[in-house]
Parts: C-alpha cells; sequence; structure tokens
C-alpha cells in the first residue's frame, strides 16, 4: 500500500520541486514571449507570488487539519458538497493525466525523430505506475534522483538558452492580464492536489513553506527556461527549444523524468479523491488503476478536446479554494458538520459566474485577484449574516 508516514521537510522539498520541473510549465512560459522579456519576467514573478499565496493557505489548511485535499472540503461545504468536489477534481485529474502523459509522449517522439508516440505513451505510463507501486514514502527516495538530475539538466538548458541574443518579441500582442493568468494558472492547477501531502507533514507550517517555496522556484525556473528559449531560438514549441539546444540524450531525460514526477502526482491525487467517494479501497490498486485509464485516455481520445474541457473545470477551484481559506483561517470554521453547507455553496456558485465574467474582460490584473477578492467578502459577510440570523432564531 501506498504509506502513510510522515513527510520531513527534504521529502516535500523533492516532491514539489519535482512537479514544477515540467514540459508543460516551460510550454506555459514561451507563451509569454510576446510581452518581451522584461514583462514576461515580471509576469511570472507576480502570478507566482499570487498562486503561491493560495497554495500555500490551502496546503495549511490540510497540514493542521491532517486532511487530504477533497476531504477537507468536507470542512467548508460539507459531505454532500466534497463529494461533488471530488467527482471534478477526478475527472481533471484523470484528464491531466492523460494530457501529460500525451505530451510527453509527443515530445519524446519528436526528440527521438520517432514514428511510434503511442509506443513512448506505453513506456511514460509504465514508468508512474513504478512510482505508484513504489509509494509516498519510497518515491521521496526515487526523487533524489530524479530531481537531482531535472535540476543539473534544466541548469544546464538554462545556459545554453540565455548564452543567445534575444530576438524581437514573438506572435501577436498580448495583454498582461492574460499572461499574468498563464502564470497565476500552474500553481492555481494543485489547489486540489496540495493537502494530499501537506496532511503528512512532520511539521505542518515549515513543511508546507517549503513546498510552497520548492514548487514556486522550480516553475518560476521552468517559465523563465520556456520564455528565455522562445525568445532566443525564435521557436515556441518545446520540443523545437530542446533540439535547438542541442541536448541529445539529456532532453530525453529531462521530457521522461519530467513527465512522471510530474504526472505521479496527479495520478495519487486522483485516487484519493476516488477514495474520499469510495472508502476502505487499496490505496495502491487504486492510484494503478487511475494510472492505467489515464494511459488509456491518452492513447484513444483526442486530448485537443480533453484539455478545453479541462478549462472550464478548473474554473471550479479558484473559487473553492478562495471559501475554504477564507472559512477556515477568517471565519474559523474548523469543525464544519454539516451534510451541506448551502451558504458556501451558493457562495461558491457566485464565484463560478464572476470567474466566468472576468475571463472575457481584458483587465490588468487577470481574473483571479479579482475574483479571490470579492469572493473572500462575499463569504465573510454571509457567514456574518448567517450568525446574526442564527442569534436571533
Amino acid at each position: 500500500m501506498m504509506q502513510e508516514n510522515k513527510m520531513s521537510n527534504f521529502s516535500a522539498s523533492l516532491l514539489w520541486f519535482g512537479a514544477a520541473i515540467s514540459i508543460a510549465e516551460i510550454m506555459t512560459g514561451a507563451l509569454l514571449a510576446p510581452l518581451g522579456f522584461g514583462k514576461g519576467l515580471l509576469a511570472i514573478v507576480l502570478g507566482h507570488l499570487i498562486g503561491g499565496i493560495l497554495f500555500f493557505f490551502v496546503g495549511l489548511m490540510g497540514a493542521q487539519s491532517g486532511m487530504g485535499a477533497m476531504e477537507g472540503t468536507s470542512i467548508t461545504f460539507g459531505r454532500y458538497g466534497s463529494m461533488f468536489f471530488s467527482v471534478l477534481n477526478l475527472l481533471q485529474l484523470l484528464g491531466w493525466t492523460a494530457v501529460m502523459i500525451r505530451t510527453g509522449a509527443d515530445a519524446m517522439q519528436g526528440v527521438m525523430g520517432s514514428e511510434r508516440s503511442n509506443v513512448w505513451c506505453l513506456l511514460i505510463g509504465g514508468f508512474i505506475l513504478l512510482w505508484v507501486f513504489a509509494g509516498l514514502t519510497h518515491v521521496g527516495k526515487l526523487n533524489v534522483f530524479a530531481v537531482g538530475a531535472l535540476f543539473v539538466l534544466s541548469v544546464a538548458l538554462a545556459v545554453m538558452v540565455f548564452q543567445g541574443k534575444f530576438v524581437a518579441p514573438l506572435g501577436e500582442s498580448m495583454q498582461f492580464g492574460l499572461a499574468l493568468e498563464l502564470s497565476i494558472a500552474m500553481p492555481i492547477s494543485w489547489l486540489p492536489l496540495i493537502s494530499d501531502y501537506t496532511k503528512r507533514a512532520q511539521r505542518p507550517m515549515k513543511c508546507t513553506l517549503v513546498s510552497t517555496l520548492s514548487y514556486g522556484l522550480g516553475s518560476s525556473l521552468m517559465y523563465l527556461i520556456g520564455l528565455g528559449a522562445a525568445l532566443t531560438t525564435g521557436n515556441s514549441d518545446v520540443v523545437g527549444i530542446l533540439m535547438s539546444a542541442g541536448l541529445g540524450v539529456a532532453a530525453v531525460l529531462i521530457v521522461l523524468l519530467s513527465t512522471v514526477t510530474t504526472s505521479f502526482l496527479d495520478v495519487y491525487s486522483a485516487g484519493e479523491s476516488i477514495l474520499n467517494l469510495v472508502r476502505n479501497w487499496n490505496r495502491t490498486l487504486v492510484g494503478a488503476l487511475v494510472c492505467l485509464l489515464g494511459t488509456a485516455i491518452a492513447l484513444w481520445i483526442p486530448i485537443e478536446q480533453y484539455e478545453n474541457f479541462l478549462y472550464l473545470i478548473g474554473t471550479v477551484f479558484v473559487p473553492m479554494a478562495t471559501i475554504m481559506i477564507t472559512d477556515y483561517f477568517l471565519n474559523r470554521n474548523q469543525k464544519g458538520q454539516a451534510k451541506l453547507n448551502w451558504t458556501n455553496v451558493g457562495v461558491w456558485m457566485v464565484g463560478f459566474a464572476l470567474y466566468r465574467v472576468f475571463l472575457g474582460m481584458d483587465t490588468m490584473v487577470g481574473s483571479t485577484i479579482p475574483v479571490v477578492i470579492l469572493v473572500m467578502i462575499l463569504c465573510i459577510a454571509t457567514n456574518r449574516i448567517k450568525k446574526g440570523v442564527s442569534k436571533h432564531v
């Protein structure tokens, strides 16, 4: 079984730095190239700072309560609300597992000059399966090698990238608000997962802080490599970037290890969501089943269409996390005994709608910041009104 042992700060740092080093992060950083280097760097730093704050407080909630990410939603939304978010989280994690495997396989095909992309899907899925059977505790030992190798390779890639001269910003112009949202997106994507790992922290505050800093620094480095590579090579395609850098075998290792270390977290947390719905199942077998399903989706389902669906599902988690943080730390609701907390569910529905509205607006601060502020105010206000009504009943 996947072990329930406590997680050390060192293991947490390896786990989350490994999660940050991924092809998806480099690709997203390359998308910021139309801003140029200065504004692109500013968007990366501010975006990861904003996303990192949410990442930290959601993780700290799990570390203090001892609850996993989806189990913890029961405090804020009730048991039925927790089941609802578990289903949505399972869908997005299965999708992201498939997307990561397919993206990694396509990159391997491009680097190796092979036509057998599905073979690479099976190979990557097999490596993820090994990580699953190793368990969360032993993965820390595997990550010593994997993350160490990734860090050396990433530094080598960064050196090669920044030895070149920057070309003019690529593509059509980009609004800073959109670039900021792209930088916030990756830390935000881990909000439904972080507590699955911090709940095992030996030292809740320190472990959560180490996890946040490790991921934030690693992710920022990947974004920066993607941005710099796009501006020096004139190519925003990750395979083209790796080939232009002339890394050869090292590029294969970057693609393979980064896909495995990142996808393992998706697979493991998808298993956690299933266990929140159906208790007493074998944790390892659940993780293995999720890995196999994700690999099958990568082989047979048009990933581009599924990825578009994931963007809609992602809208769920910013208001969800904001309400959880506000309710737990500011409203001091740390027990949550209701089967369904209608007040917080109503706030979430408003937050969901607000997020969709702001996505269609051109603002300098993107969508996440205004939605977080408005949802926090609404959550505090409705909680006080609810308490006032209860006193007079």
